[in-house]
């Protein structure tokens, strides 16, 4: 069995490696982006944005739920469950 799986599959190892490091990218720039100071740069940036005339407040007020909203529903990459927030502060 062994022989045979590894015969069977030694041709699609390149392609299990590409996804593997395609996945690893892909959670890597994913933790880049919720990072606090990436997020923070984001929202000062659309201040800025809005303080110079280039969006309104509506659509600085929808981008920064949105940059919120990502920080909160996407999972934790590193496998650990995200404390829960509710009650906090009651």
């Amino acid at each position: 069995m062994d022989l045979l799986g590894l015969t069977i599959g030694l041709p699609f190892a390149p392609i299990r490696a590409l996804i593997r490091i395609g996945e690893l990218i892909q959670e890597q720039a994913e933790l880049e982006m919720r990072h606090p100071a990436a997020v923070r740069r984001r929202l000062e940036e659309l201040e800025e944005a809005r303080l110079s005339g280039e969006i309104s407040e509506e659509e600085e007020a929808r981008a920064t739920a949105e940059i919120l909203e990502q920080m909160v529903v996407q999972p934790d990459l590193s496998g650990a469950d995200a404390p829960e927030r509710s009650g906090e502060g009651e």
